[in-house]
C-alpha cells in the first residue's frame, strides 16, 4: 500500500500528525534541561525526516530563505574567532539545525495547525510545572516566586502568557463550533492562575500589548486598504508618543512601581551596562557564538559571583541585543535585528498593505510578543526556545508555499488480484 506524502507535508491533510510535532516540540523546549537529550531527539525526530519525504517540497524557491540561512553561516563562522571554539561549535550546530527545523514546519504545517499544537504543547507544559510545584528565591529582585519545573519565573510567565494569546486568537479566528470554548477554558484558567503566581513583569505587561496589536489589526479587516494604511500611521505615531512620555512624565517608573521594580528594572541596567562594557572589548565580531559565558573566564566568574549562580551556568545580559553583541558583534545584532523586524514588519504590512487575513494578524502577534520580550529576555539568540522557533516560522512564512500534488492512494493490480482472487473491475 502506498501511503500519500500529504499526510506528512501537506498542511492541509496532515494536522494530525503536525500538531502532535508542535506539542512534542513545545515541551522539548520547555523542559530539554530537565529530562536531557531524549526530548531533544525527539524533537529533531518529528522535523528533520520529513525533508527527505519529498526533498523538492523543501528545495523550491530556497532563495527566499537568505536573510535567515546568512545569518545561521555567520553564526557558524563565528567559531574561527571564538575565545571558547569547541563551545561555539557544537552551539553553532545546534542553533543552525533549529532555524532547519523551523523552515521545515513553515513548509509543512499551518498556522492554525501551530496555533492548534502549542496550545496542547503548552497545557501539558503548565500541567507538568504545577504538579512539580516549585517556588524558588529571585536573586534579581529579592522575590519569593512560583517556578515549577524551570527554575524561573519569566519561562513560566512567557508560557502562561503565550497560552492565554494562543487561546484567544484560536477562538477569535479558528473555532469551528461552540465547543471550542469548553476545551480551551481550562487553558486559560490554568494559565491565568500560573502568570498570578510567577509574578513575571514583563510576561505581563507584554500581553496586553500584543492583544492591542492583534485587535487594532483584526479591526482593519472592515477597512479600505487606503484607510488601513492611515491607522497603521496613526498607530505608530501613538506608540512612539507612549514611550516617548513613558520616558520623559515618569509614567516608566509608575508602571514597574505596581510591579514591585524600580528604574532600574531590578538590577537589569548593571547588567546592561556590564554587557556593553564587555562588547567594547570586540565590538565588531564578538567573543563567538555562546562563547562568553564559559567557566574560568574572569568576566563572567565575577557577574556569576556577584549575582550568586551558585552553579555558574545558565545566565545572560536579559536583552538580546546586548547579548548579541558581546558574543556576535556588531555585525551579528545587526543581522539578527533584521531577522526579527523582517518577521514581524512582513505579517503586519501583508494586513495593512495587502490581502487581509489572520494568518498573518496571528503571527504579527506572536512575533510582536517575542519583540517586546527581547529587550529583557535573551529567547531568540538560543537554539530550543519557543520564540526563537516561532519568529523564524514567521518569517520562513513570509515566502510563498509551495502546491503539493495530491495522488490517489492504490494498491498494485498484482497485489489486487492475489487479495480477492480474481482481476478487479475496469474503472
Amino acid at each position: 500500500m502506498k501511503i500519500p506524502k500529504s499526510i506528512l507535508i501537506d498542511p492541509d491533510a496532515n494536522k494530525a500528525y503536525a500538531a502532535f510535532a508542535v506539542a512534542v516540540s513545545v515541551f522539548a523546549f520547555a523542559y530539554s534541561s530537565n529530562f536531557g537529550q531524549i526530548l531533544i531527539l525527539a524533537y529533531y525526530a518529528v522535523w528533520l525526516p520529513l525533508l527527505f519525504v519529498d526533498y523538492r517540497h523543501f528545495t523550491w524557491n530556497l532563495s527566499s530563505a537568505w536573510l535567515p540561512i546568512l545569518f545561521a553561516v555567520y553564526v557558524c563562522m563565528s567559531v574561527f574567532w571564538s575565545q571558547a571554539a569547541g563551545t561555539s561549535a557544537r552551539a553553532a550546530v545546534q542553533y543552525s539545525s533549529h532555524i532547519l527545523c523551523a523552515f521545515v514546519a513553515a513548509r509543512t504545517i499551518s498556522v492554525r495547525t501551530l496555533v492548534l499544537g502549542s496550545l496542547i504543547g503548552i497545557f501539558f507544559v503548565l500541567l507538568y510545572s504545577l504538579k512539580v510545584g516549585a517556588y524558588a528565591l529571585d536573586i534579581m529582585d529579592g522575590t519569593f516566586n512560583f517556578v515549577g519545573a524551570f527554575g524561573s519565573k519569566n519561562q513560566v510567565g512567557f508560557f502562561s502568557s503565550l497560552g492565554i494569546f494562543f487561546s484567544l486568537v484560536f477562538l477569535a479566528f479558528y473555532r469551528r463550533n461552540w465547543m471550542s470554548f469548553f476545551w480551551t477554558a481550562p487553558l486559560i484558567l490554568l494559565s491565568v492562575y500560573m502568570l498570578a503566581i510567577a509574578h513575571s513583569a514583563t510576561s505581563v505587561a507584554s500581553l496586553p500589548a500584543v492583544i492591542g496589536i492583534v485587535a487594532l489589526l483584526a479591526m482593519s479587516k472592515v477597512l479600505s486598504r487606503r484607510y488601513r494604511r492611515v491607522l497603521f500611521v496613526v498607530g505608530a505615531g501613538a506608540l512612539v508618543a507612549g514611550i516617548t512620555a513613558a520616558l520623559n512624565l515618569g509614567l516608566l517608573d509608575f508602571v514597574l512601581g505596581l510591579f514591585g521594580k524600580d528604574s532600574t528594572l531590578t538590577g537589569r541596567t548593571y547588567l546592561w551596562e556590564q554587557g556593553w562594557q564587555a562588547a567594547q572589548q570586540r565590538p565588531l565580531l564578538g567573543y563567538g557564538y555562546a562563547a562568553y559565558w564559559v567557566q574560568g573566564f574572569a568576566d563572567p566568574e565575577r557577574l556569576w559571583a556577584e549575582f550568586y549562580i551558585t552553579t555558574r551556568t545558565g545566565f545572560h545580559f536579559h536583552n538580546t541585543y546586548i547579548e548579541t553583541l558581546v558574543e556576535l558583534g556588531f555585525i551579528g545584532v545587526t543581522m539578527l535585528a533584521f531577522v526579527i523586524l523582517r518577521a514581524f514588519y512582513g505579517h503586519v504590512s501583508k494586513v495593512v498593505f495587502g490581502d487581509w487575513n489572520a494568518d498573518s494578524v496571528v503571527l504579527a502577534g506572536a512575533i510582536g510578543l517575542m519583540l517586546i520580550r527581547s529587550f529583557f529576555e535573551v529567547e531568540l539568540l538560543g537554539p530550543y526556545f519557543t520564540a526563537s522557533f516561532i519568529v523564524y516560522y514567521g518569517l520562513f512564512k513570509l515566502a510563498p508555499m509551495p502546491v503539493i500534488r495530491r495522488r490517489r492512494m492504490h494498491v498494485p493490480v498484482q497485489e489486487e488480484k492475489a487479495a480477492n482472487g480474481r482481476m478487479p473491475a475496469a474503472v
